[in-house]
């Protein structure tokens, strides 16, 4: 096994794969950094953000929210008005680029609730790629809307029944077939988690999402917020929300992540409250452990949610303090999926709901009329109305 120093976000993060696949991603590293530093890729990625996903994204006033909790003002950063719904887009168009610099003719890539599938095979579309989307199986039944709108992207979606049928499952023989083949495809991983360079290019590719609510809350309300929320399962939406208010430390960081069943009954995906320290998928961070110390099965109503371990960004985070962290159960999160859509008129993911359920729960914390809070709305609920119907209500 190689273990490399670099990408490494306090004890976490790092490289823990075979020399193999170790050197591959090292190559990968050493072109992003040369990218990243190029004016020529940044103008174009900005382009694309404008012109294609359609950027920035509205920041809006939830006036039935907040009069229903009174208290705070509370915003919504509309990332579910992004081309193809969530807050994946930013990620794929950078990645996508990144691909297409390095000559791969292929993307393959991982899914849960099918959010960054989609927009995998959209990005691949639009530079005229072929495209893998590995799926559990129990993700592609539950967003059937997602698997139609990748195969109708031309991308090919391939059913995983190993193990629970989910993400974590889907990663697993995702990164196989990348290994078998890594000179055509480019693996486009699809959260802040992984190995060195992808916790750091995710991040980088999302943080727009927090550069943009900083500067439109200042022009709405003259003042940061007193807090960000966002739901966390990997950890792509959260960081994206939260990296440019790292530094602002009056500004709290809500990381809420999915109870499922309820905590005491070791069905849910509390990695940063609950996780202990291990290696998963080429990374280290906090993940969920048995009695044995195995690595645990995780389990969230919400697929994209759906994941044993976390962001060593936000493992690092939480360690030093940086974090509040929140859950939310299945259930709350459908009863707040079911309170912004009446409120509102605007249907949130099930994933999203999780930090609109923290808000519901919390809100007593929020009671000044003076204060602004921040929900990081990462994606919409098209894809979970069959399922939360017809299977969690």
């Amino acid at each position: 096994m190689n273990t490399k120093l670099n990408g490494t976000f306090g004890k976490f993060g790092g490289t823990y794969l075979p020399e193999g696949l170790a050197a591959i991603l090292n190559e990968l590293a050493e072109k992003y950094a040369e990218l990243k530093a190029s004016q020529a890729f940044q103008e174009e990625l900005k382009e694309l953000y404008k012109n294609y996903a359609g950027r920035p994204s509205l920041l809006y006033f939830a006036e039935r929210l907040t009069a229903e909790l009174g208290g705070a003002k509370i915003y919504l950063k509309r990332e579910d008005l992004n081309h193809t719904g969530a807050h994946k887009i930013n990620n794929v168009i950078g990645q996508g680029l990144v691909a297409k610099a390095l000559g791969k003719k292929k993307l393959i890539a991982e899914t849960g609730a099918g959010q960054h599938g989609v927009a995998t095979a959209t990005i691949a579309a639009y530079l005229n790629m072929d495209c893998d989307i590995y799926m559990g199986v129990r993700d592609i039944n539950a967003q059937k809307p997602n698997v139609y709108r990748m195969k109708s992207l031309g991308a090919r979606v391939v059913p995983v029944s190993d193990g629970q049928g989910t993400l974590k499952d889907a990663v697993d023989v995702a990164l196989v077939n990348y290994a078998q083949d890594s000179v055509n495809s480019y693996y486009l991983l699809g959260s802040a988690v992984g190995p060195h360079p992808y916790p750091t290019m995710v991040r980088d590719f999302q943080q727009i999402i927090g550069e943009e609510i900083k500067e439109q809350i200042l022009a709405k309300e003259g003042k940061l917020p007193q807090a960000v929320i966002a739901c966390a399962g990997g950890g792509s939406n959260a960081l994206g929300a939260f990296t440019a208010f790292i530094p602002d430390e009056n500004v709290e960081l809500v990381s809420v992540e999915p109870a499922g069943l309820g905590a005491e009954t070791g069905k849910h995906g509390l990695a940063l409250g609950t996780g202990k320290a291990d290696t998963i998928h080429g990374y280290k961070t906090l993940v969920l452990q048995d009695d044995e110390g195995n690595i645990k099965e995780s389990y969230s109503a919400a697929s994209g949610l759906d994941y044993p371990g976390i962001s060593p960004i936000l493992s690092m985070l939480k360690e030093n303090g940086r974090l509040t962290l929140g859950e939310a159960t299945d259930k709350e999160a459908v009863d707040a999926l079911l309170n912004l859509s009446r409120l509102e008129g605007i249907i949130p993911a099930l994933e999203t709901a999780h930090a609109v359920a923290y808000l519901f729960q919390a809100h007593g914390k929020y009671q000044n009329p003076d204060q602004v809070v921040v929900i990081n709305l990462s994606g919409r609920g098209d894809k979970d109305v069959e399922n939360v119907f017809e299977n969690l209500l």
